[in-house]
Parts: structure tokens; C-alpha cells; sequence
């Protein structure tokens, strides 16, 4: 019933695109060089208008990186109100006849939004260009315990990294960017390039992480079973929880948005070089704080922060898999229970959007205290009302980590 219930609504999302192509008179524009445009839709050949662009994120750190890189040069909006669940979200059909008046759609990818290969495909021939801000990042497995560089059995950029390609032909087809000019987004040595033999192309909107096609069709995001569970396809899409990730985050917007409105090129990489100096510092703080902890693992709620343990030399422990939603088995949290006495683990890591029992209920168990590691997957109200950005949380989560791992 599910299922079915899914086909209406991708069927009713179709309908909306199409009635919103046909009757959305969106005006071709032209531009001048010099910040002006000028719309076919205007009597007088004369006029112009300044122009901002306008884009759609698919959630928080998209838009926060969005607008850092934008600036006043256009208007963007998040699709996914506060306080919302990033992964249990899906657009309805007046989400999507926004996505299709919008000049630009920026999301993650790596499997973080299940509903965006629908999307890509029904904005076909609307002149909305997508950029997938993952591009070119080595993307992990969701494998349990994530380990940093110089752990034992190292999960980082070896065995289990998909290459989402600098070298290959990654064209979204008709309404995507090619970011990954000249290699800025390579990972170096670590990197597998899968995009050296073959064409990574994105047609059908299929992520071709190796030789063979594994598109998002067969890792497909089963919002159907399990309770709603999200399935990235076995894949880790939580890049922006390492700040060195995000950087390249940046970056891939930062070539998007040139390609989108080349008038203000030289903008863009102005607010964007401010931004990754922040980002950089950032990372900086990172590295200093976690590098001579007593202790290099901890628990955490659900497998999102296996970029910033690989990053940071620190090993994540999850209590369930890749999706907060995901409730772990009896044989999962007598492990985790296991591990923690071991370990002598004194703090548990739980999320702010999601509910911390599995956390109160083993830290219970063992005597430990809860503490948040926050996903970033959205703001809450008091997040907003704070003031609060993607900046300070991840300053509020190396504290949290900081203290957990000197205990």
C-alpha cells in the first residue's frame, strides 16, 4: 500500500512539473557582463534588470554553504523547514513546482536525499541547473565502526572510498554543472578514481561509483519498508561533518553557481574564499583539539560522523547504521554495551532531532552520561533563535568531543 501510495504521489509531482513548465513563463534571460540581464519577456529591448538567481537547497549545510557563497547575489531558500528530519523528508508537489521555477537546485548527494533522482529527471528541459555538491569526494561505505588515519583497520580512503569521479564525464545531462574542473576536488593519494576508465555519466541520474553500474536505481532509498527507513545505498553521504570535507563542498557550489550566472564569477569566489578561510580555521581547530586526546573512540547514535573520524585519527562506534531512524537489534546494543564497559566510555552521544532513548537507555546501563553530537541534518528553533550556524555547532561538537575524550 506504500508503494502504491508512492507511485500516486511521484505520478501527481510529474503533473505539477508539467503544468508548472508549460505555465510557469519563466523568461529566458540574457546577460550584459556587467550584472545586468535583459528578459524576452519585455516590449522594451531597452530595459534591464538586475537579476538574482534563485535556488533551492535540499537541506541545512546546503544552505548554509549556499548562501555563504551567494552572498546578496541571490535569493535562496532550504526546502526542509526547522526542525524537520533531513532524511524522512520528501518535497510534495508545491516543493516541486518550486524547484522547477528556481535557476538552480543545490543538494549533497551520496544518497542523502532518496527523492532526488525523481527530482533530476522531472526538471529535465525546465532550465534549472542542479549541483550535487559531493562531486568529486570520495564517498565511504557505511560500514560500522569508522576508524581515522592510523587506526587499526583503517576504513578511510582505501577499500571502502567511492570516487564520484574529477576525471570522468559526470554531466547531469541537460541541467547540471560540471564542478570538477581541473582536479580542485581530488583527494590526492587516497583517492580511487573510478572516473579514469569508463564515462560516469549521470544519465537516468545514476551515481556510477564503480566499474560497474551501481546507480541510485539499484540502491534504491526505501522509504516503503522498515518504518519509513532511509537507505543511502550503503553508502555514507554525512561529507559535511568533516571540515575539510566541506571546503570542497564550497568549492563545488562556488563552480556551479559561476556556471549559472558567470556575470558574477568573480564574486562568487570572493564570498567563497572568505567562507573556506572560516572553514579552513575551522578545520585547524579540529585538528589541534582532537590530536593528543586520552581516548580515540566514541558512541554515537547513528553512523554520520565516520568523515570526521576519518579526518581526525578517532574511531566512531554506532549505535544503529547510517539512518537515526534505524533502531538497533538486541545483539547491536549488547555489543555497543560491551564495547562501552571495555572502553571504560563514560559519555554517549546522542542528536538533537531524533530521540535520544537508544542513548539514555545504554548510558543507563553502564553508568555513562549523554552528551550531544549534532549531525547538522538541520536547525532546530532554539538553534535559529541562537543564531546559530553551521560554524558554532561544529565548534559546540569538537567541545563535546574534546571533553568526552579526556575523560
Amino acid at each position: 500500500m506504500k508503494r502504491f501510495k508512492r507511485v500516486l504521489t511521484l505520478l501527481s509531482l510529474s503533473a505539477v512539473l508539467a503544468i508548472a513548465g508549460c505555465g510557469s513563463g519563466k523568461p529566458t534571460v540574457s546577460h550584459d557582463g556587467n550584472g545586468s540581464s535583459a528578459s524576452n519577456q519585455t516590449s522594451d529591448a531597452s530595459t534591464t534588470e538586475t537579476t538574482k538567481l534563485k535556488v533551492k537547497t535540499s537541506f541545512y549545510p546546503m544552505y548554509e554553504f549556499t548562501k555563504q557563497v551567494a552572498g546578496d547575489l541571490a535569493d535562496v531558500e532550504n526546502l526542509i523547514p526547522p526542525g524537520i528530519e533531513a532524511h524522512d523528508w520528501e518535497p510534495t508537489p508545491q516543493d516541486m513546482a518550486g524547484i522547477s521555477d528556481a535557476d538552480v537546485l543545490v543538494y549533497n548527494g551520496a544518497g542523502m536525499e532518496g527523492w532526488v533522482d525523481q527530482v533530476l529527471e522531472s526538471i529535465q528541459g525546465t532550465g534549472v541547473s542542479a549541483i550535487e555538491a559531493s562531486k568529486g569526494i570520495e564517498i565511504m561505505e557505511g560500514t560500522g565502526h569508522s576508524h581515522g588515519h592510523g587506526e587499526e583497520g583503517d576504513h578511510g580512503h582505501d577499500e571502502h572510498a567511492h570516487d564520484h569521479g574529477e576525471e570522468g564525464d559526470q554531466s547531469h545531462d541537460e541541467h547540471t554543472h560540471d564542478h570538477g574542473e581541473e582536479g580542485d576536488h581530488s583527494h590526492d593519494e587516497h583517492a580511487h578514481d573510478h572516473g579514469e576508465e569508463g564515462d560516469h555519466s549521470h544519465d537516468e541520474h545514476a551515481h556510477d561509483h564503480e566499474e560497474g553500474d551501481h546507480s541510485h536505481d539499484e540502491h534504491a532509498h526505501d522509504h516503503e519498508e522498515e518504518g519509513h527507513h532511509h537507505d543511502h545505498g550503503g553508502l555514507d553521504p554525512h561529507v559535511w561533518l568533516s571540515p575539510a570535507m566541506a571546503v570542497k563542498q564550497v568549492r563545488n557550489i562556488e563552480a556551479g553557481l559561476a556556471e549559472a550566472a558567470p556575470e558574477h564569477q568573480e564574486a562568487f569566489k570572493a564570498n567563497a574564499d572568505a567562507y573556506v578561510s572560516k572553514l579552513e580555521a575551522l578545520d585547524k581547530e579540529f585538528r589541534d583539539g582532537l590530536k593528543n586526546t586520552k581516548r580515540k573512540d566514541f558512541i554515537t547514535q547513528h553512523a554520520a560522523f565516520g568523515y570526521l573520524a576519518r579526518e581526525y585519527g578517532l574511531t566512531q562506534v554506532p549505535i544503529a547504521g547510517l539512518s537515526p531512524d534505524q533502531e538497533p537489534s538486541a545483539a547491536q546494543m549488547a555489543k555497543v554495551i560491551e564495547f562501552a564497559k571495555e572502553h571504560n566510555v563514560k559519555t554517549i552521544f546522542f542528536e538533537t532531532l531524533v530521540s535520544s532513548n537508544v542513548a539514555e537507555t545504554i548510558a543507563s546501563e553502564i553508568g555513562a552520561s549523554t552528551s550531544v553530537l549534532n549531525p547538522i541534518e538541520g536547525l532546530t528553533e532554539e538553534d535559529i533563535a541562537d543564531n546559530l550556524d553551521y560554524i558554532a555547532i561544529m565548534r559546540q561538537n569538537l567541545d563535546a568531543l574534546t571533553k568526552a575524550l579526556n575523560e
